[in-house]
């Protein structure tokens, strides 16, 4: 893997970065909006241990087109409020995800916050190899999280 960005993803919200940052972090909170705003979160799948070194993961439910979407990676930065970084790992097998093998092929993301008069900002930052098509493709999903992440916000 290489450090290349493939993509990004920016937005401010209306709330507290306080209230960001848990939408990030927070189990329950993951589970209720990190997916395409089309599709939904497998239940009990969220896990987000928010120290350097600690595993998150989710699955997507993506049955309505053939199968499921799992993530899952490796803090390496948590600084509250401020920035995420972890590992990125994809499959579309059960196994795979059951097994969470660190060892598998992983992208960078890099999560940076910030406060702006009044506002939160958030940037979502992929970096690693894929065919430049599949990078926006990737993009274009992000930014539908983006749209659920601001829906789940509102609330």
């Amino acid at each position: 893997m290489t450090d290349s960005e493939l993509y990004f993803v920016e937005r401010e919200f209306d709330v507290a970065i306080d209230n960001l940052w848990s939408a990030w972090t927070s189990v329950s909170a993951l589970e209720k909006w990190y997916s395409p705003t089309d599709l939904s979160v497998v239940p009990g799948t969220a896990v987000s241990e928010n120290f350097a070194g600690g595993r998150w993961a989710i699955a997507v439910d993506a049955s309505a087109h053939g199968f499921n979407a799992y993530f899952w990676g490796r803090y390496s930065e948590v600084e509250v409020n401020k920035k995420l970084v972890h590992t990125l790992c994809y499959s579309q097998e059960p196994k795979d995800f059951e097994e969470k093998n660190d060892d598998t092929l992983a992208h960078i993301v890099v999560i940076d916050f910030e406060e702006r008069a009044g506002l939160s900002w958030c940037k979502f930052t992929q970096f690693g190899e894929m065919p430049k098509e599949q990078a926006e493709m990737s993009r274009q999903g992000m930014m539908s999280y983006f749209d659920n992440l601001g829906k789940f916000l509102a609330k």
